[in-house]
């Protein structure tokens, strides 16, 4: 093996262990717990396949599936099209765009455990911002419908920076000569923004709506924080079930089993849409 190859190696190393400590063994490792009915003071059992049965007879864990769904179906795209709204409206020449370019992205850096408190003193149903400005009464956390809505806020009031971000880089980089052969054809904004903005900015807006897709499904501090899964189950999603599983049932088999369901369900749906987005391009 030549020097230079063996230093590659060497820098390599690092990354390779740590995919390999944080990454792969705690995928198998989880995967083989999920083979088994955890029983703390007890001997534990093997029973194959028995958590991914119980999995799909339970009816809380069809019911967190749906949530999950319905959740990230409604934080991505809210997300994504306010998005490339703000940054349409930010690639434009505005007087003190990098003081707002810089407020936009700053929902980014909060982690998302505060982000859950601070909406929720936001949707307190009794003298919170929202319903002291509405001066009315609105069930945010304590009705089903409207509490799901109100992690999806809080979640798009976080996210939204990033697809801004990388949306407004996608926009940067389109070529201004495209503009100017744009503009001899036509002075109609929606035409150049259908027939060249759009057609140059897919790429980018498919990997942030793939992205955000992945990081929606694994949502879990701002809706334990925020309703801690109600009322009842009505913001129960998926990795959330899992943990009430895991820490407080302290059925270790049945959490494993419920997590990696959820990794199946994330790909099977990035599978389906990219299939998807193929065949229409």
């Amino acid at each position: 093996m030549q020097p230079r190859t063996r230093i590659k190696l060497l820098f390599l190393l690092p990354a390779a262990a740590w995919v390999l400590v944080w990454t792969i063994f705690p995928f198998f490792y989880g995967l083989w717990l999920s083979l088994f009915h955890i029983d703390f003071g007890g001997e534990d059992r093997f029973i194959g396949l028995g958590n991914f049965k119980r999995f799909f007879s339970d009816r809380n864990a069809l019911n967190a599936v749906k949530i999950t769904f319905l959740f990230v179906l409604g934080s991505v795209t809210v997300q994504v099209i306010l998005g490339l709204l703000l940054a349409l409206a930010a690639n434009r020449p505005l007087p003190l765009r990098g003081l707002v370019r810089t407020m936009l992205i700053l929902p980014l850096f909060a982690t998302p455990v505060a982000v859950g408190f601070l909406f929720f003193t936001i949707f307190y149903e009794e003298g919170g911002l929202v319903n002291g400005l509405l001066r009315i009464k609105v069930p945010w956390l304590s009705s089903p419908g409207y509490a799901l809505i109100a992690i999806i806020i809080a979640d798009t009031w976080q996210w939204i920076s990033f697809c801004f971000l990388v949306l407004l880089a996608g926009l940067q980089s389109i070529p201004d000569d495209v503009y100017e052969a744009a503009a001899l054809e036509t002075r109609n904004r929606w035409k150049i923004f259908w027939h060249i903005t759009f057609p140059y900015l897919q790429p980018t807006l498919v990997l942030v709506i793939l992205l955000r897709i992945t990081e929606a499904f694994k949502v879990f501090a701002i809706p334990y924080t925020l309703t801690r899964g109600g009322p009842g189950n009505a913001t129960l999603v998926l990795p959330m079930y899992a943990y009430r599983a895991g820490m407080r049932f302290f059925d270790f088999g049945y959490a494993s089993a419920i997590s990696f369901m959820a990794f199946v369900l994330v790909m099977l749906f990035i599978i389906f849409l990219f299939r998807s987005i193929r065949q229409a391009y």
